[in-house]
């Protein structure tokens, strides 16, 4: 864990595309999801990293049960 801290704007960077790693952020908590399989290309079930998807993930199926295991890189400001 690192204490990097992402606005919103930077966080945009990190979208998985062109060789960019994929970032998520969920209540306020900055993931990477480079290396997850279903995050191929920065989407994820009509999701797109580089966003705050706290409220998309409550709509899915597993909800929070999946942050576990993911690596945080930061916080969102």
């Amino acid at each position: 864990m690192t204490d990097k801290q992402f606005t919103l704007e930077e966080l945009k960077k990190y979208n998985g595309e062109n060789g960019n790693p994929a970032y998520v952020a969920i209540d306020g908590t900055v993931y990477d999801v480079t290396d997850v399989e279903p995050w191929q290309g920065g989407k994820h079930h009509g999701n797109v990293a580089g966003n705050d998807l706290s409220e998309a993930i409550m709509k899915s199926p597993h909800k929070h049960s999946v942050l576990a295991k993911l690596n945080e890189v930061g916080k969102l400001a």
